[in-house]
């Protein structure tokens, strides 16, 4: 295999090659380190690469893997962290100018957790500011590789961006909105968004703490299987990490989809989502129903007043979170993160019980739902792949804010696991993307149904052609 193809490998199958001894962790993190040399100064996604630490880290897992101690399957696997997961000694900036300065005293626990698996940490990934909407006007935002005009996804645009361009195996995001499956689907990835609680937030800069999700941004649903497998998990530093045991994710996933039950909801889809979408999720429905699916049409619960009180549920949750620098260091703060603030610091008492109940309700329909199917497949986001010029119009259009949001936050109203897919290409050659979403503590059948669409679909095999040597997305049929 020709040094300059490791890029794209699954990183499920690096570690396999790295652990059979046919190449080594250093190999692959210099690989990766000249790659984002040569070309992230286009692309933006890093905010800061550690070279000599990812060296460092990845000479010790060669030595422990020819040692014959192999600490599972990321050990040796050079990977990147979104900039909002604290590391020890080293800025964490949280795509803020106000923390720019900020070097946390210890690492997040999915940091450590990550480390503790053997992964390499190849450094820090950008974001919008704070994790919110938009890019701090003083960061320049991460570019989609498949396409420079169109947009990258937020939060976690950094994540997205530096998968999908092979600067890493895979890599840590975070979804309060939408902030795993946008990114996963502007940039042709699987993104995993676990139950609230299932993975520790605790070293984390909090957006909004009750909305707030960390998960993995990878090449396929095996490697989102095994990132997910070492991060998740009760810990002591952070009460609200669930306590259930941790399935081992990756050992699940063959089971294949015969006769789980899929709900689909074609009112909501053809209401909700562009005609592009609508084509590329009604191909993976076909899909799931060859796989031996019982696939069946649901009547989904209304979100349009949901989507309308995530903004000061949001907003609310993010006053506290930057209390101590807001509104003291104000002038430091972008207008989007700024104006989120503000609505949550104007929201009265009365009217944020009122979204409490609003969210119980519908959190508990969903779950009545889920006594009727298994999963539910829908689109990642209410249109495709949309340009830079159609985002910059988001906030003076109410109705592109509906259809962006429709499919992403009342699942984190719900705290319910996703895994997003990639499953078509736009007219652009950018890809288009769906989901599956599960009961709570659904990750294990996410992870299964994802790999069963993906061994029949080529899909997330697609990479954007940045050296002339991707997969154009006109090549093969699914």
């Amino acid at each position: 295999m020709e040094t300059d193809q490791l890029h794209y490998l699954e990183l499920t199958e690096l570690t396999r090659r790295i652990h059979a001894g046919e190449l080594s962790s250093v190999q692959a993190t210099q690989t990766l380190l000249a790659r984002i040399e040569a070309l992230d100064g286009t692309l933006h996604s890093f905010a800061l690469v550690l070279p000599e630490y990812a060296l460092e880290q990845a000479r010790a897992a060669d030595a422990q893997i020819r040692a014959g101690d192999i600490k599972g399957p990321l050990h040796g696997a050079p990977i990147a962290v979104k900039d909002l997961c604290w590391m020890q000694n080293v800025p964490t900036a949280a795509g803020t100018i106000v923390h720019r300065d900020f070097r946390p005293q210890e690492s997040a626990t999915v940091v450590k957790r990550l480390e503790a698996a053997g992964a390499v940490i190849l450094g820090k990934l950008q974001l919008t500011e704070g994790a919110y909407a938009d890019h701090h006007p003083q960061v320049t935002p991460p570019v989609n590789p498949w396409n420079a005009g169109h947009w990258s996804g937020a939060s976690s645009s950094g994540s997205g961006v530096a998968t999908a361009a092979g600067f890493c195996y895979g890599s840590l995001g975070s979804d309060t909105g939408g902030s795993i499956r946008f990114p996963s689907a502007a940039n042709g990835l699987t993104g995993l968004k676990p139950t609230w609680g299932r993975v520790s937030r605790y070293g984390v800069f909090e957006l909004a703490a009750t909305l707030d999700h960390i998960g993995p941004m990878a090449r396929s649903a095996a490697d989102a299987a095994a990132m997910l497998g070492a991060i998740a998990g009760a810990d002591e530093n952070d009460p609200t990490a669930l306590q259930s045991p941790v399935p081992d994710y990756l050992a699940a996933i063959g089971r294949g989809l015969g006769g789980i039950r899929i709900g689909i909801a074609p009112a909501w889809i053809e209401k909700a989502a562009d005609a592009a979408t609508r084509e590329a999720v009604a191909s993976a429905v076909e899909v799931v129903r060859g796989l031996g699916a019982d696939v069946r049409e649901i009547r989904f619960p209304d979100v349009g007043q949901l989507v309308k009180d995530w903004f000061p549920q949001c907003g609310v949750e993010t006053a506290v979170a930057h209390e101590a620098t807001y509104p003291a260091r104000k002038a430091e703060y972008g207008p989007a993160l700024s104006g989120l603030i503000e609505l949550g610091r104007a929201l009265t008492g009365l009217d944020y019980q009122k979204i409490i109940l609003r969210r119980k309700d519908f959190t508990g329909r969903l779950a009545a739902l889920f006594q009727t199917v298994d999963l539910l497949l829908m689109p990642a986001q209410g249109f495709a792949s949309p340009t830079l010029a159609k985002m910059a119009t988001l906030g003076e259009d109410a109705a592109l804010m509906a259809a962006l949001l429709s499919f992403t936050c009342p699942f984190d109203m719900s705290g319910s696991p996703t895994i997003t897919l990639p499953c078509g290409f736009a007219e652009t050659g950018t890809p288009i993307a769906f989901q599956f979403i599960s009961p709570h503590l659904g990750e294990e059948l996410l992870c299964q149904a994802g790999h069963a669409f993906q061994q029949v679909t080529d899909w997330h095999k697609r990479h954007p052609a940045l050296d002339g040597r991707g997969t154009s997305p006109l090549e093969g049929e699914n």
